[in-house]
């Protein structure tokens, strides 16, 4: 039996909760990754109104749905980061505040402990996310870097992040940083220097998604090989690189599904991962926690997409063998 497909809810913000989930079951996939912006799951009022999480579930269950992981994503980011006028749109007012930097990254991480506390009373246990990097803008070493600058990234995001992952500690619940560009972890090198900053605490893992490696030129199933023990979910999302001699890896500046863009993000199964390497990586390391579809493609329509990627993980996914199949030419006794 495969692993359970869920759908990471965070690109169809713009869809109520209760439209989205008739939506998802009648696709018949098995849940939701919530996320913590539009009405999906409302971090404060879990917290202050005790009928919410159980309505929350109820919605679910009518829908033949479950949930295994919440996504917060757009908070997490605002921890760490170098904080502009990009961030007021995508967070909640209350945690941009007056927009002073240092008064958001403390707001922001206030509610990333208040995140742990509210998805311990879903039931959850993962919280999918982004953590932020102040050191991001000194991925091309020119002007020269100064590397002690570097170091001093790490030990920042270990000071911002450790008292969070307390309280995630204290609550049952573990964060999975999606290892992407733009925060402290976005390649193998990195990833180890995160974990390093945090003394590699059980609490702090990843969220894996292969969609930010292709375009890398990454190995999916390496990577999952090599953090084994850290990998606390998985985001199936696809990418392309559409490289022609004339095209960037970069992005140049242009926003995804423009023409000129050198990778874009496209639908699982239309893309450059190679799922069946990574499946087959994931059964290697006993992972049997949710394949969550978030699913991405400036070219198609989504209501299409979104099942056509279901039926593609369903087709994909497989249980690793029990049989050791030379055992069939020996001789019996």
């Amino acid at each position: 039996m495969g692993r359970p497909v869920t759908l990471f809810t965070g690109q169809w913000a713009d869809l109520t909760f209760e439209e989205l989930a008739a939506k998802v079951g009648e696709w018949e996939f098995d849940g939701l990754e919530l996320a913590t912006w539009g009405d999906h799951f409302e971090v404060p009022k879990a917290l202050a109104d005790p009928s919410y999480v159980k309505g929350r579930r109820e919605v679910l269950e009518r829908h033949g749905l479950n949930v295994w992981a919440i996504g917060a994503h757009l908070t997490g980011q605002a921890v760490c980061d170098v904080i502009d006028n990009r961030h007021q749109g995508v967070l909640d007012p209350e945690v941009w505040g007056d927009g002073d930097p240092e008064g958001v990254r403390q707001r922001a991480a206030e509610r990333m402990k208040d995140t742990a506390r509210a998805a311990a009373q879903l039931g959850v246990e993962v919280v999918t996310g982004f953590s932020g990097s102040s050191i991001w803008h000194l991925i091309y070493s020119f002007p020269p870097n100064d590397f002690a600058d570097i170091e001093r990234g790490y030990e920042d995001f270990a000071e911002r992040w450790s008292p969070i992952i307390d309280v995630f500690d204290a609550e049952g619940v573990k964060f999975a940083l999606e290892v992407h560009p733009t925060e402290i972890a976005y390649d193998f090198v990195t990833t180890r220097l995160a974990l390093d900053a945090l003394d590699n605490r059980e609490g702090f893992g990843i969220n894996f998604d292969p969609s930010h490696f292709a375009h890398q030129f990454l190995d999916s199933g390496e990577f999952v090989t090599e953090f084994a023990d850290r990998i606390y979910h998985v985001h199936v999302k696809d990418s392309i690189k559409r490289l022609n001699g004339r095209r960037s890896i970069l992005g140049s500046h242009i926003n995804f599904g423009e023409l000129e863009r050198g990778w874009d993000f496209v639908s699982p199964g239309h893309g450059d991962v190679d799922f069946e390497d990574l499946f087959r990586a994931l059964n290697r390391i006993g992972y049997q926690g949710p394949l969550s579809i978030e699913w991405e493609d400036s070219g198609m329509d989504r209501d299409w997409g979104a099942p056509d990627a279901l039926a593609f993980v369903r087709r994909t996914d497989f249980s690793p063998s029990t049989v050791a199949f030379d055992a069939a030419f020996e001789r019996k006794s």
